[in-house]
């Protein structure tokens, strides 16, 4: 008769003393104030009136605050021949079709390449490893040549189909799903009948949420800050981005205006990261479900 032996093993608890706690929390309160310092300066910055902003040495914190840079923002923007709000449409609608279209098409690709064997496999994944060796001005002449032989010239094309093909997300995600997702799940859902796309969309999207979340904030963050000036000459086509860049160009006296700019522009993505941090946190992560 097979003798079976159970072991037994005890909880471990962390022995830390009081000092060491708190020696953390102000190495991690010091850490995150490093941090956020820059967007401290870019909101006190924005709110300086011409004098503060040259004055030197500079001043971290504003002394007579005033909204006037606003104000002088959005009176300029609506002097330009484009409406105001036409910029900021363009750029809420290339932010999200290309983050929607990236996650989508970054997570179906990952899932075949990480639960998937087929001829070409690595060889493929290895290309998509090696683009991520690449700058984007490498890139940008064979870039223009594609984008104007497929008549995508001055369209939303440009904008949006390039963050469709991310090297990076679609790296990220394959990562994830093979350390997250084992293999007896989905062994599991086609015994029950469940089909592949099934699978994606019941039992693997919702399993690597942190991930695709994590995918988002970098998308968010590119597509928001994208101009794209190389492909688009139409001024009702452009973005935010192009549009404040333009007041910028009106030199010194406008520094005030370029202050209040660069805090508008850093709402977005910082809004969402927030939203999102405990997604993040959980992708870097190196726990996960094993077979």
């Amino acid at each position: 008769m097979a003798k079976f032996k159970f072991k037994f093993t005890r909880k471990q608890y962390i022995n830390r003393s009081p000092g060491g706690t708190f020696f953390i929390a102000l190495v991690c309160f010091g850490l995150g104030a490093v941090m956020v310092l820059p967007m401290i300066y870019a909101i006190s910055s924005s709110l300086k009136p011409l004098d503060e902003l040259w004055i030197f040495p500079p001043r971290f914190f504003v002394d007579n605050p005033t909204t006037r840079n606003f104000t002088q923002l959005f009176e300029i923007m609506s002097n330009f021949r484009v409406p105001f709000t036409r910029y900021l449409l363009n750029t809420f609608f290339i932010t999200i079709v290309g983050t929607v279209g990236q996650v989508i098409l970054a997570s179906m690709a990952a899932y075949a390449f990480a639960k998937h064997k087929f001829k070409g496999g690595k060889i493929m994944f290895n290309i998509v490893v090696l683009a991520l060796m690449f700058n984007a001005g490498v890139t940008a002449i064979p870039n223009f040549l594609v984008i104007a032989s497929l008549g995508w010239i001055n369209t939303y094309m440009p904008y949006i189909i390039p963050a469709l093909v991310s090297a990076l997300g679609l790296y990220l995600m394959k990562q994830f799903i093979e350390q997250m997702i084992p293999d007896s799940i989905l062994e599991a859902a086609r015994i029950d009948g469940c089909t592949e796309f099934g699978i994606f969309w019941k039992i693997v999207m919702p399993l690597i949420k942190p991930a695709w979340v994590t995918l988002m904030i970098f998308s968010v963050q590119a597509l928001w800050n994208q101009s794209a000036t190389a492909f688009v000459y139409d001024e009702r086509l452009k973005t935010l981005n192009y549009a404040l860049s333009q007041i910028l160009g009106g030199g010194v006296a406008r520094a005030g205006v370029g202050a209040a700019a660069a805090a508008i522009m850093m709402i977005v993505p910082i809004t969402i990261f927030i939203i999102s941090q405990s997604n993040v946190m959980e992708t870097m992560s190196t726990s996960g479900m094993k077979d």
